[in-house]
């Protein structure tokens, strides 16, 4: 299987209390710090190496995007990282529908819901 080289999703109604401590438990990561307006950072490690994580609130219609900048993390893919983010987070996770290549449709995602169920869906960018 592909590894991607970093890792995105979209959070909805995420609380800071339960990341932080899905972070911790996944990449040793300490609680995430503000790192400007609606941002905040930490940094985790996974196979021995660094791994920078931006959590951007209200990036997208009330979703807050969650960016793992590394190929290192225990996901190889963002819809894996999707999937376990749900169940543990228990909201609702959006993330690509895979490697994102030119031509493809930008506003296509997969849509995780807390219970489990998941599939593609349409999620154009309201331009906010």
């Amino acid at each position: 299987m592909q590894r991607y080289p970093d890792i995105e999703i979209y959070l909805a109604h995420v609380s800071l209390e339960p990341l932080n401590a899905w972070l911790a438990e996944r990449l040793d990561a300490p609680p995430l710090q503000g790192a400007g307006k609606r941002k905040a950072r930490t940094t985790g490690y996974g196979n021995g190496r660094r791994i920078p994580v931006l959590l951007v609130e209200q990036a997208a219609d009330g979703y807050a995007s969650l960016w793992f900048d590394s190929d290192a993390t225990p996901w190889p893919r963002d819809v894996d990282c999707a999937r376990e983010a749900a169940q543990r987070l228990g909201c609702e996770v959006r993330c690509s529908l895979g490697g994102w290549q030119p031509g493809d449709d930008p506003d296509r995602f997969w849509q995780v819901l807390s219970d489990g169920t998941e599939g593609a869906i349409d999620w154009p960018d309201s331009g906010q």
